[in-house]
């Protein structure tokens, strides 16, 4: 009989035996911009040419402990305060999906998402995840998929929204549900990966992707590319494991723009990893996860005597997981800066004590820094 081992994978995996869930596929929403789906920052706020700071986070929204999304939501409020002292305040806040569970309905944002920030100080841009997209069937009034995030993150101008309770929360004016934040520093291409639990993107979107990544591209150095997505391309955590589908559709993209990202964000898994994937010219692109943002159940790395895991896939090589959290909540603060060589990447991952009874705020956990110059 052999050991019980606690070492875990320190690479992506892929959870074997899987249903196909596609048919969970549900059609997107009308844009409410114009092609090709721009939003300048400078529309919302003003913008420096020189630094950018941000807020990240994804599936924040919480049913059974409501508790640790709030305290992620006041950790972050609470960073403003001590970055004005550094001149280093967050300029907004970028939701990588899953605001609220499970079902996207209306009636669940002022609990999971009004409430907890509404003294968040900044604007909040969102992609939506699996369960804002999804639809309860037995809602007693019929709606569609996305309707409440639409009228939250995508409506044609900024007004109070009507069921935000005593928030007085207003609409942010995203003009699609797959969409680019356009910065000085960085164009922030936002894509939608819809309701089955490994994503699916029809070619309508990969075509408007593969052009934003060429125009993307034509602004380097000046500005990076950062690609969020809700379903992780790249996880070693027990309950989902890797995207299969989202790794293919990055990589045939990417490949047929000529234009790779400089860093990938992602939600969809409940717990925080940095993985560094290395392509053959010796560049490496980052994948991280973020979805610890306040969701009660945290996932764990799978190990490596797990047989409900496999590492061993061609799509999971030259992939290394540099770094992980699985058991605290915690949120991303992004740093941007003009250098001589391009654009400068810094990376910080804070968590917040996993027994809320416990006194204390939000603790560095890791760090990361890269210069894009491509």
């Amino acid at each position: 009989m052999s050991a019980v081992t606690n070492e875990r994978h320190d690479t992506p995996v892929i959870k074997l035996n899987q249903p196909d869930d596609s048919h969970k596929f549900r059609p997107l929403p009308k844009p409410s911009g114009r092609y090709p789906y721009h939003l300048p920052l400078e529309d919302i706020q003003a913008a420096s040419d020189q630094k950018l700071v941000f807020h990240m986070v994804g599936d924040t929204g919480g049913i059974l402990n409501p508790d640790f999304q709030s305290k992620v939501a006041a950790e972050m409020s609470r960073q403003f305060n001590i970055a004005n002292v550094a001149h280093d305040s967050p300029q907004f806040l970028y939701h990588l999906g899953d605001i609220v569970y499970h079902h996207g309905e209306a009636e669940h944002y002022y609990q999971q998402f009004f409430a907890p920030y509404r003294q968040y100080p900044a604007p909040v841009f969102a992609i939506a995840g699996n369960h804002d997209s999804d639809i309860n069937p037995d809602n007693k009034i019929p709606y569609q998929s996305l309707d409440a995030f639409i009228a939250v993150f995508c409506d044609t101008a900024s007004r109070k929204i009507n069921f935000c309770g005593d928030t007085g929360w207003k609409s942010m004016v995203q003009p699609n549900v797959y969409w680019t934040l356009q910065t000085p520093l960085a164009n922030i291409i936002g894509l939608y990966s819809n309701t089955p639990k490994y994503g699916v993107i029809e070619n309508e979107q990969r075509n408007w992707f593969i052009e934003e990544l060429k125009a993307a591209g034509a602004e380097r150095p000046g500005k990076a590319i950062l690609v969020c997505l809700h379903h992780a391309p790249y996880t070693a955590d027990i309950n989902h494991g890797s995207s299969l589908p989202m790794i293919s559709f990055l990589e045939e993209a990417f490949e047929e723009s000529g234009v790779r990202a400089d860093i990938v964000f992602s939600g969809h898994v409940h717990n925080y990893q940095r993985f560094h994937k290395q392509y053959p010219d010796g560049k490496i692109l980052p994948f991280i996860v973020a979805g610890a943002g306040g969701f009660d159940q945290l996932h764990s790395i799978a190990t490596i005597d797990n047989p409900a895991f496999s590492a061993q896939h061609p799509l999971l090589q030259d992939v290394k997981l540099e770094n992980y959290c699985e058991n605290k909540h915690g949120f991303l603060k992004i740093s941007l800066s003009r250098v001589e060589a391009g654009i400068n990447l810094t990376g910080e991952y804070y968590t917040i004590p996993h027994q809320l009874t416990v006194e204390g705020h939000a603790e560095l956990a890791d760090r990361f820094n890269f210069c894009f110059d491509v």
